[in-house]
């Protein structure tokens, strides 16, 4: 399970659907639904707030609206619309570390997307978040599982 920090607009179309049903798995997994995955680390920070399920709803959200500028057809009634934004904390070096994460694998996948995304960040000069999060300077979170 990866439910990405960065803004989902750097996701080619296998990486949208994905995280899509990796967060409705994390929002089952929040409302005490399934048996599996009840102490994944990706489910930490959602974890740390009373109300977790507005929390995976409004990220589920920013899924659905990417979703949407890219014409897909996703059901929006499997997340309630909150735009709730800059709530959750994500450090610098969090995004990066997700951000090189996801053109290594792109450069496999897909090729064209890894470009848009060399370009993207060339002309941001940053990588940019889910709106769900408000970015702070700091190093890779506790809970994401790096290769040493």
């Amino acid at each position: 399970m990866r439910l990405w920090s960065i803004n989902p607009k750097y996701l080619d179309s296998i990486g949208l659907v994905a995280i899509w049903r990796e967060s409705l798995l994390a929002k089952k997994v929040l409302m005490g639904k399934t048996i599996g995955y009840k102490n994944h680390p990706q489910l930490i920070r959602f974890k740390e707030f009373n109300n977790s399920i507005k929390m995976i709803d409004a990220f589920l959200y920013q899924i659905f609206l990417e979703a949407e500028k890219r014409g897909y057809c996703f059901n929006k009634k499997k997340c309630k619309p909150f735009k709730l934004k800059k709530i959750i904390v994500v450090t610098n070096d969090q995004l990066y570390y997700e951000f090189e994460h996801l053109q290594k694998k792109l450069k496999k996948r897909c090729y064209k997307k890894f470009l848009e995304n060399k370009i993207m960040l060339e002309k941001e000069n940053k990588i940019i978040a889910n709106e769900l999060f408000k970015t702070k300077k700091g190093k890779i979170a506790n809970w994401e599982i790096t290769k040493k």
